[in-house]
């Protein structure tokens, strides 16, 4: 600005100079400087001088900040002194103006980082987010592999290439335990057998005294209890390889009243009694064998650990089973509920039953839950067909 003035001033000053005579001027009604003839010894005093001042500006109809500059030049032995002036910006024209500037260029910013974040990062992104998907939706039970998508990024293939790695020394453990599992179950049943059968034999034969009874017994007891530990491993192990192939529709009611008449006299020595309440019968297409199962199981350990004299209610609705009990037990814990090896007590049980139940429930897409609402609830739940 006062690079501006410097300028404006040389200029009128040559214009002053060119005329023969120069005119004096003395306001800025007119134009932006002014003119005005002085005496020598008021000249010396005076320098080129740049302030701020104030100046009433007709079409504001207010006083305006201006710069202005004040300077001598001497022309034909006569000393002159002139004023030019030039507008400023005002402070709050200034503050107002900044603002919006800040503002647009803000905006500006978020626009552009949204933009970054929706369009091109979600691009470089994508297959990382897909990887993640895959993994959320993996099941090393089932014998699928992830599907990873190729990139350019090298980071990202070499993740999906890590990962594809580990999950296949996972599933390759996970098949040899299955593996083990099946033909340990395998090999154990037929020394089982024989060994129950000598046992037995022995006894028919032998003239034993009643301590020798007794602790015969007590053997049979256990291997019986090992023989049927070893069904129900080597059953989990088939139902987990998927080798009950056969389906057909299964009337869910008259596999729960087969059931319960299976159990009648172990529930009326109980003195407890099973009560059937059904709005519609539930047809579902899976393997009977292991529908049997499933509810045998259910309703099994809600006698078994149900409360003398109590109400057992199985509740069939359109889509949902439920079976309650009374106990004096407090709420069982949901997350080890289904694991394997889980007791729910001390009483005599290898703690697999419920976890070959959510094996079966998982193989037909059922879902089985437990919760507690003063009675001890299990809940099946059927697909929508």
């Amino acid at each position: 600005m006062d690079d501006g003035l410097e300028n404006q001033k040389m200029l009128v000053i040559r214009r002053a100079v060119e005329n023969i005579s120069i005119e004096e001027k003395n306001d800025f009604g007119d134009g932006y400087y002014t003119l005005k003839k002085i005496k020598s010894e008021h000249a010396n005093n005076i320098k080129d001088h740049y302030r701020d001042t104030l100046m009433y500006m007709h079409n504001e109809e207010d006083f305006e900040p201006v710069r202005l500059l004040e300077s001598v030049f001497k022309h034909n032995y006569e000393y002159y002194k002139i004023k030019v002036i030039t507008s400023m910006v005002e402070e709050d024209d200034l503050i107002e103006d900044l603002l919006y500037s800040l503002l647009w260029l803000y905006l500006g910013l978020i626009i552009s980082i949204i933009f970054l974040n929706n369009i091109v990062l979600n691009k470089i992104w994508n297959p990382f987010y897909k990887l993640i998907t895959e993994l959320k939706n993996f099941n090393i039970e089932k014998d699928e592999n992830i599907k990873v998508q190729q990139t350019s990024i090298e980071e990202f293939n070499l993740l999906n290439k890590q990962i594809q790695v580990l999950l296949q020394k996972s599933r390759d453990s996970f098949i040899g335990q299955k593996q083990f599992i099946e033909n340990a179950s395998h090999e154990l049943q037929t020394p089982l057998a024989i060994s129950i059968n000598k046992l037995e034999l022995y006894i028919e034969n032998y003239d034993l005294s009643e301590s020798e009874l007794v602790q015969i017994a007590q053997v049979l007891n256990n291997l019986e209890r090992l023989t049927r530990f070893n069904k129900s491993l080597l059953l989990l192990s088939k139902i987990e390889n998927r080798q009950f192939l056969y389906v057909q529709e299964v009337s869910i009611i008259s596999i729960i009243q087969e059931v319960v008449e299976d159990f009648s006299d172990f529930a009326a020595h109980k003195q407890m009694e099973c009560i059937i309440t059904s709005e519609e019968n539930i047809v579902f297409k899976m393997n009977r064998d292991l529908a049997v199962i499933l509810f045998t199981n259910l309703i099994k350990n809600a006698i078994v650990y149900g409360e003398n004299g109590s109400l057992i209610n199985i509740e069939i609705e359109k889509q949902e089973i439920r079976i309650s009990n009374l106990s004096t037990q407090e709420a069982l814990k949901k997350e080890k509920l289904f694991t394997r090896f889980y007791k729910i007590s001390s009483k005599n049980s290898n703690g697999l039953g419920l976890a070959i139940s959510k094996a079966i429930a998982d193989e037909y897409d059922l879902e089985l839950e437990y919760y507690f609402d003063e009675r001890h609830i299990f809940k099946v739940v059927f697909p929508k067909s």
